[in-house]
């Protein structure tokens, strides 16, 4: 077994894992707030130390950065991104989409991510070797099958993605290039970019966990990445504490499409 053949199998063995176990507590727990006023459950800490323990145990070489405890990114090569439940809100409430997210970097930049939505039944994972020299596998896949971003044009029968930091696009008197959807699951709004399914998404303050594993992914798909900070987002410092920094992003479907939601975006972004 390749290096790449066992990271996908440790990906899809141990979100199944413990995606089994996050079913029975979907809908039935209870949330708190934390600091920055996002919500977490026990669900989410215990998922969160489920998923360092078999990471350290199967690559004791690797270092993680997680959601709930370990915030500064790690002097190793190769590090974890960890998001155990990524749509709190919706899995604390019954809402059937969220998912669990696992992004492998290679010296601060993505090469590999997976992310599984339990109540789906739905995997996604991608390899992106980039600009690393790495001899890695390229290419976006859901259930297996290979994914690739729409060739469609925008219209009233396509899809858009905004999140509960964006919905300022609703209150334009002009009418928005397509139709558009509110998920409450950074990772799957930015997913179906991926998949072909919306032409594009925004997301206002996704953190490092919410986009490490989707940006492998899209990027093999073929999604164009636009940081609406104007600043690269990766390759991640050593030592910095990433807790609290967002990364506002606009993602396409292909280039051209960048003038067309870009205005949009940067106008209704809170």
């Amino acid at each position: 077994m390749t290096f790449w053949d066992q990271t996908l199998t440790f990906s899809e063995q141990a979100t199944l894992r413990i995606g089994q176990q996050l079913l029975k507590d979907f809908g039935t727990v209870s949330a708190g707030e934390k600091a920055d006023g996002s919500l977490v459950t026990r669900s989410d800490q215990w998922a969160d130390e489920e998923l360092r323990h078999e990471i350290l145990s199967t690559f004791p070489d690797h270092g993680v950065l997680s959601e709930e405890v370990e915030h500064v990114c790690p002097e190793t090569d190769w590090c974890w991104v960890i998001d155990p439940i990524d749509g709190t809100n919706n899995f604390a409430r019954g809402i059937p989409i969220w998912g669990i997210s696992l992004g492998l970097l290679y010296q601060g930049t993505p090469v590999f991510g997976y992310v599984y939505f339990p109540p789906l039944n739905q995997s996604f994972w991608g390899y992106w070797p980039g600009d690393s020299g790495l001899d890695c596998p390229n290419g976006a896949f859901l259930n297996s099958k290979p994914i690739h971003t729409s060739a469609a044009e925008p219209s009233g029968t396509q899809f858009f993605s905004i999140c509960s930091r964006s919905t300022g696009i609703l209150n334009s008197p002009d009418p928005f290039p397509c139709k558009v959807r509110m998920i409450g699951a950074a990772t799957y709004e930015l997913l179906i970019v991926a998949a072909g399914i919306t032409l594009g998404g925004v997301a206002a303050t996704p953190k490092i966990w919410d986009i490490a594993a989707v940006w492998a992914i899209c990027h093999a798909a073929g999604v164009v990445w636009l940081p609406l900070e104007n600043s690269s987002i990766f390759p991640l410092e050593p030592g910095k504490n990433y807790g609290r920094h967002p990364f506002p992003t606009l993602a396409v479907s292909r280039e051209d499409l960048i003038p067309v939601f870009r205005p949009w975006v940067e106008r209704s972004v809170q």
